[in-house]
C-alpha cells in the first residue's frame, strides 16, 4: 500500500508541475538572441577589416618585391657604372702618360728642328 501511495504521489507531483510554455522559453531566449545577433555582426565587421588588412597586406609586400628588385638592379647599374668609372680613370691617366710622351717627342723634334736649322 505505502508503494501505491507514493506511486500517487509521485504522479501527482509529475502533473502539477507543468510544462515550459513558448511564452516563457522566448522571452527567457530574447536576450540571448540579441547578444548573440549583436555579436555576430561584431564578428562580421571584423572579419570585413582584417580581410582588408590581408588584402592591404598582400599589396604591400607585392610593393616590396617590386622595389627589391628595382634596387637590384640599381645596385647592378652602380656597379658597372663604378667599374666603367674605374675604366675611364685608367684610360685617362693612359692618355696622360702618352700626352706627356708626345709632349716630351715634341720638345725633341723642336730641339731637332732648331737645331737642323743651325747648321
Amino acid at each position: 500500500m505505502v508503494r501505491k501511495v507514493m506511486s500517487g504521489v509521485g504522479l501527482l507531483a509529475m502533473l502539477t508541475t507543468g510544462c515550459a510554455t513558448e511564452g516563457y522559453v522566448d522571452k527567457q531566449v530574447a536576450p540571448l538572441k540579441d547578444r548573440i545577433a549583436s555579436l555576430e555582426s561584431r564578428s562580421a565587421d571584423l572579419q570585413s577589416k582584417v580581410d582588408a588588412q590581408s588584402a592591404d597586406l598582400r599589396a604591400l609586400k607585392s610593393d616590396v618585391a617590386g622595389i627589391r628588385t628595382q634596387a637590384n638592379e640599381a645596385q647592378a647599374a652602380a656597379s658597372k657604372a663604378e667599374t666603367s668609372a674605374k675604366s675611364a680613370d685608367a684610360d685617362a691617366a693612359k692618355a696622360d702618360a702618352d700626352a706627356a710622351r708626345a709632349d716630351a717627342d715634341a720638345a725633341k723634334a723642336e730641339k731637332a728642328f732648331a737645331l737642323q736649322q743651325r747648321k
